[in-house]
């Protein structure tokens, strides 16, 4: 049985995050997550996705975001149960927690945290009756790596985030990219519609609002898109392509999570966030996207704040006998990580003892 401080569902940028500030507490951490490796979406489904919301990064890319946690975590050694999903959790007699896997491995906390972004998921398809005829021969419904445009025809469906951004992007890649709305209005940034359509007035994006690709052609492999356009049905546009991606977001489910006893809204844990982002359960906490709360914003700098203050409490639940003065970092030392695991780790929480 593995026995930690803080058992934490989910690998993602929030997870791992929080072991950073469980560090600074001096409290140890061990993280469970299904996929194969460290950074949850950011490395499964979008590693070199620029993201422009991190304080202190103009723009990073996904999986470079998740490199640097890995860095900043290392020194507080955090155990890892990977390619496992949580599968069930027990209460013990003295409020402790034995969480265990799919796979049968079982883990012991006195605190469990989930930060499993938004639970397992899967992307949500458009209505096209020959969609599947093309996946993997031209259709995705994730970009994993940019290159594979690289002089390529590419249609893009969608009116979020992820669409616009992936629009801005490959049109420095692709020889074409034309992005197709079903509606005049984008659901994205300001910022980021700004930039698309910018880039639509110099030649760099096609726009096409108040349409919608709704066939696809190709003798083996997508040759072109058919698109509709909403002022007439009967108006028809034949648009030759190499790739269609509908980026319509993903459908999320909790999995075995929702069985847990946890008081759930629209798929979404409730939590306190008056005090500590602890659920209906004593012990157990939700961070990140997978709570919900008035006024949520699901973003990875709110993850990180949910995470701190998370941590906070979990201290005093672990030792509520003992009395913690929170320092600064530039205080306690954390900026003279000097290569020694263990001097390092002094430094940080000698505030502690």
């Amino acid at each position: 049985m593995i026995k930690t401080d803080i058992l934490i569902i989910g690998a993602g940028p929030t997870g791992l995050f929080a072991v950073f500030e469980a560090g600074l507490l001096k409290l140890k951490c061990h993280l469970i997550d299904a996929l194969p490796q460290p950074g949850g979406q950011c490395s499964e489904i979008y590693p070199k996705k620029p993201i422009y919301d991190i304080p202190g990064f103009p723009e990073v890319l996904a999986g470079d975001l998740v490199t640097n946690l890995m860095e900043q975590i290392k020194p507080f050694e955090p155990g890892f149960t990977l390619g496992e999903r949580a599968q069930t959790i027990d209460k013990q007699e003295d409020g402790s927690f034995i969480v265990t896997t799919n796979k049968g491995t079982k883990h012991h906390a006195p605190v469990v945290v989930i930060a499993g972004g938004l639970g397992s998921f899967e992307p949500r398809k458009p209505p096209i009756a020959n969609i599947a005829d093309f996946e993997d021969k031209g259709v995705a419904y994730i970009i994993r790596e940019p290159e594979d445009y690289r002089d390529k025809k590419v249609v893009i469906a969608g009116g979020g985030d992820s669409a616009l951004d992936w629009a801005i992007y490959l049109a420095d890649v692709a020889s074409e990219v034309s992005l197709v709305h079903r509606r005049k209005d984008f659901r994205g940034a300001l910022d980021s519609v700004e930039k698309v359509e910018e880039l639509s007035k110099i030649g760099k994006i096609n726009l096409i609002t108040d349409a919608e690709v709704t066939d696809l052609k190709g003798e083996d492999d997508l040759e072109s898109v058919v698109i509709t356009h909403k002022a007439s049905a009967s108006e028809k546009e034949i648009k030759e392509t190499d790739y269609f991606i509908p980026l319509f977001g993903l459908s999320p489910k909790l999995g075995p999570i929702a069985d847990w006893g946890l008081e759930i809204e629209k798929n979404a844990i409730k939590v306190d966030n008056a005090y500590d982002y602890q659920t209906n359960i004593p012990g157990v906490y939700a961070i990140g996207d997978v709570n919900t709360y008035p006024g949520k914003l699901k973003l990875i700098l709110c993850g990180f704040h949910e995470a701190a203050i998370m941590c906070q409490s979990a201290y005093q639940r672990i030792f509520p006998d003992k009395k913690y003065v929170m320092k600064y970092t530039t205080v306690s030392g954390i900026s003279g990580f000097d290569g020694s695991k263990k001097e390092a780790k002094k430094e940080v929480v000698k505030s502690i003892n």
